[in-house]
């Protein structure tokens, strides 16, 4: 076992909102977020969830640097901002050589990476911009936040495609465990909605080709799902060990006391059928947290709405949490912003905790045949949520699971 860490502090840009408190407050509604996007016009797939923020707009809030960084690191930007006042923190006055960065990133710039190839492929090498690389990298992102915070510890990157983010969180944890740092501000962030990445999910069959409505294409475990919608996001948590939180009065918003983490080693984009590779990142977690599967008292899941995926993250619930605690999923009403989705859940099943609720599926009237889990539907639910897991699974057969609990 491992020690639990203090949540002191969470920040959210999200289709749902630009902060935390409003992307709640609409993930509690239930409505998709999609719309049509005149970025993908044209496109077989035109649709998505976008933060709701033009870039004029990202760049006033990021302010005198954001002439340099890609979409993603702007908003890896403003949610740590967010999340480290949340905390209560000042950079202004913390020890930034104890300030540890981890933001996960699944795909990065990409929509500088076309940009430039259009241009050099059109216009010549002469127009191709001098931040194409530094924009590029993945670790650009944490290393903005890092720039950003004066935080001069530990500063990663994980990627593990659509667990980057709780990948993050995990990673983060380990070294406050490890006394590399005294806070940790973990997280992820994306912003991969551009026509060559959208096409490429659509020729792999994982987009929803519901055009004709596209509020209602994310519906994760329903009978009649067919794909995910691209989104957009960012999510970041500032975790401290429990014992320097309490010792300088912070409000703590919730515990992480558990993480599993493990690898199907089957196929590149296909879960592994068997599911074992899952199973073992969730009973991992509650073992590192000391808590038996019977006391779980709610999923966050992964629920992508895509058919193999759902169905086996399903039948994984069903099968090592029979007693059939309150499910739900985000990506309803989100989308699903890749490697920013698992940080983005972790925020939001910490505010599960926090307020005893539990947001509805949107899109969903009752999972489909075969599915025996208790999904939330239509409403939020009130419910006394003490122990929570956040699930997150990727290409190349990631799994993380990250095993939550109320903080009182």
């Amino acid at each position: 076992m491992t020690a639990p860490v203090a949540v002191t502090g969470l920040g959210l840009l999200t289709p749902a909102g630009e902060d935390a408190a409003t992307t709640w407050d609409t993930v509690c509604r239930g409505t998709g977020t999609a719309t049509r996007d005149p970025a993908l016009a044209g496109l077989p797939v035109d649709f998505s969830c976008r933060v709701p923020l033009s870039p004029d707009a990202l760049g006033r809030r990021v302010g005198r640097a954001a002439w340099r960084m890609a979409r993603n690191a702007a908003l890896a930007v403003l949610a740590a901002r967010e999340a480290v006042r949340d905390a209560g923190l000042d950079p202004h006055t913390w020890d930034g050589d104890r300030v540890a960065v981890v933001i996960g990133c699944g795909l990065g710039a990409d929509a500088m990476r076309e940009e430039q190839a259009g241009r050099l492929a059109e216009r010549g090498a002469d127009t191709v911009s001098a931040l194409t690389i530094p924009q590029l990298i993945p670790n650009m992102a944490a290393g903005e936040v890092s720039i950003d915070l004066g935080a001069r510890g530990p500063g990663l990157a994980p990627a593990t495609a659509c667990a980057s983010g709780a990948t993050a969180v995990a990673v983060a944890r380990d070294l406050l465990a490890s006394g590399q740092c005294d806070i940790a501000v973990a997280g992820a962030t994306e912003a991969a909605v551009t026509p060559l990445t959208t096409t490429g999910f659509w020729r792999a069959g994982a987009l929803s080709r519901r055009a004709d409505a596209p509020a209602e294409a994310s519906r994760p475990f329903a009978a009649d799902r067919d794909g995910f919608v691209m989104a957009e996001g960012a999510g970041v948590l500032v975790l401290e060990r429990t014992g320097d939180a309490a010792a300088r009065g912070a409000r703590v918003r919730a515990r992480l006391v558990g993480c599993g983490s493990t690898s199907d080693a089957h196929h590149p984009t296909a879960p592994a059928p068997d599911g074992r590779g899952a199973e073992a990142a969730l009973r991992t977690a509650l073992a590192d947290a000391g808590l038996a599967p019977s006391d779980v008292d709610h999923v966050d899941a992964h629920g992508t709405s895509t058919a193999l995926g759902d169905a086996g993250e399903a039948a994984l619930i069903a099968r090592v949490l029979p007693h059939r605690p309150s499910v739900t999923a985000p990506k309803g009403v989100l989308g699903h912003s890749l490697g920013a989705a698992g940080a983005v859940e972790a925020a939001l099943t910490v505010l599960t905790l926090q307020h005893g609720t539990v947001p509805p599926v949107a899109n969903l009237d009752a999972p489909a045949p075969g599915l025996d889990i208790d999904c939330v539907t239509k409403s939020p639910r009130r419910q006394d949520v003490r122990v929570a897991v956040s699930h997150s699974f990727g290409f190349g057969g990631h799994n993380v699971v990250l095993a939550l609990t109320r903080a009182g």
